[in-house]
């Protein structure tokens, strides 16, 4: 099995072959949104026909084969080109109902588990990844990993700045630089240290720039931006009451 998968990872496609669908999926991985643009794309696609998967991501050659056994859609293998790799898959007859893949995405539940490592640090784990989180809150910067609060700053950057990307990308909109600079301030953090009681530990306000370099217009920017910051999951979790429910089990 392991042999097999190194060599659908490595399978190069042939100059020749060609076809006039196209996914452009900026530089998207497979664990970003870009399975959903594929099949959004492949429903567009006759049984039989080839779909061009453009990224930059370079990671989607190891993630792109394995979705392709899953869907039965025959995977046909990659070359690289000056702006991006391409990506060929075949539609299969077995492809799934665009409706049925919506419905998975829409119930779709994200999970994380998360195991104290003694002192002040904790380990995440999701999916195949980890990464070790310090203090909720930290001041020293000899830290040996980022403070919860900083990483909460982070995936809203991220996902601000991957949802830029996606936006212009579908729009046909280049963008040849991108970098997002946020801070954000505790409404009053010695209420989580336990010394005080008035106000409450979260952020009360976040302050930001996103720095774009594009030869796109101003005002095509700014819009993209407007509808980045609508769209974005992190944005509007930190900006919405959430229904948060942890419950203690003792074991």
């Amino acid at each position: 099995m392991v042999e097999k998968q190194m060599r659908e990872e490595n399978l190069q496609a042939p100059d020749s072959l060609q076809t006039p669908h196209i996914c452009e999926g900026g530089n998207l991985d497979c664990g970003s949104g870009l399975l959903l643009l594929i099949r959004k794309s492949m429903e567009k696609v006759p049984d039989g026909e080839v779909l061009e998967i453009r990224s930059t991501e370079i990671s989607v050659k190891e993630d792109l084969p394995a979705w392709c056994r899953m869907t039965e859609n025959p995977y046909l293998g990659w070359r690289p080109s000056a702006e991006h790799n391409k990506y060929f898959v075949q539609r299969g007859e077995a492809e799934q109902d665009a409706d049925a893949a919506y419905e998975q995405a829409r119930d779709y539940r994200w999970q994380t588990r998360i195991h104290w490592d003694g002192g002040l640090q904790a380990k995440v784990f999701c999916r195949n990844h980890s990464w070790a989180v310090g203090q909720p809150a930290s001041f020293d910067v000899r830290d040996a990993a980022p403070s919860a609060v900083e990483y909460v700053l982070g995936a809203l950057g991220a996902c601000l700045a991957m949802g830029f990307q996606i936006r212009a990308s579908q729009q046909k909109i280049e963008i040849d630089e991108l970098e997002i600079s946020l801070s954000g301030q505790i409404d009053n953090i010695f209420v989580f240290l336990g010394t005080e009681q008035e106000g409450h530990s979260g952020f009360k306000e976040v302050r930001g720039t996103i720095y774009v370099a594009s030869d796109a217009d101003d005002e095509v920017l700014e819009r993209l931006w407007e509808e980045t910051l609508a769209a974005s999951p992190v944005t509007n979790t930190l900006a919405r009451d959430v229904d948060i429910n942890v419950d203690l089990r003792v074991i």
